[in-house]
């Protein structure tokens, strides 16, 4: 495999063909924000968050779906990158229900996370309010679509790990919903397999343990990447 030689924010980087911008600049350790990347699975670039300046394209490229080429040159902390950056978390809190003071997830939130780093400090768009159930069918596990964002973090986690692809989405822009089965109830999803890896991929508190209570949902994340590389490498341990 070929290594290309590539800068990103001026400093020069190598990396293996095919790894992406985004696995470049963090083995470089330059950090750039995701929501929708998670180690172990494939990256679709939905929430936006790792779009850097590549000099030669017109548009902003996802870092995390975009390969490094031999002398490409990438800006990952710019002024427009910054203001973009945080006009998308300011849209993502503004488009859902998202009550953190309540949340299972405070403390332990990506999304929270991000917004202190893009320097959110408000809101300067109007709120959305949607009408959102929360649906706790499941006998272990609950969904709240009012903290959820899109990533589809757990329906590639329950296609491509657990294999199961009880998770969809359903519906287009604002409307769109993570679903079960077909939109049932997840108590009533009969593909479901109960392992927990949709709870442990979410990055909000969306996804959670029944019972658990405010800043209690803490996920171990990096399971699933072991996961994926163990079954890719035949490394089980009989």
């Amino acid at each position: 495999m070929s290594v290309k030689t590539l800068t990103i924010d001026g400093k020069a980087v190598s990396a293996a063909e095919g790894d992406s911008v985004l696995e470049a600049a963090r083995e470089a350790g330059i950090e750039i924000p995701t929501l929708c990347h998670l180690d172990g699975l494939t990256d679709i670039g939905a929430c936006r968050m790792c779009l850097v300046e590549v000099t030669g394209s017109n548009k902003l490229l996802p870092a995390c779906s975009t390969r490094v080429a031999e002398g490409m040159e990438v800006r990952t902390n710019t002024e427009q990158l910054r203001k973009y950056r945080r006009m998308v978390v300011e849209l993502l809190f503004a488009e859902r229900n998202h009550i953190c003071a309540a949340c299972v997830a405070n403390g332990h939130c990506e999304l929270q996370d991000v917004g202190i780093a893009v320097g959110m400090d408000h809101v300067r768009y109007d709120y959305l309010y949607p009408n959102l159930k929360v649906d706790v069918t499941h006998p272990l596990y609950g969904m709240d679509q009012n903290r959820c964002i899109l990533c589809a973090r757990c329906v590639r986690v329950c296609d491509e790990i657990e294999g199961a692809h009880t998770w969809d989405v359903l519906g287009r822009g604002v409307k769109a919903r993570v679903t079960t089965d077909l939109n049932q109830p997840w108590g009533e999803a009969q593909s479901c397999t109960s392992c927990g890896k949709c709870v442990m991929a979410c990055p909000t508190g969306a996804i959670f343990k029944l019972g658990s209570t405010v800043e209690e949902s803490v996920k171990e994340r990096g399971k699933l990447a072991f996961l994926k590389t163990a079954r890719d490498k035949k490394q089980w341990v009989l």
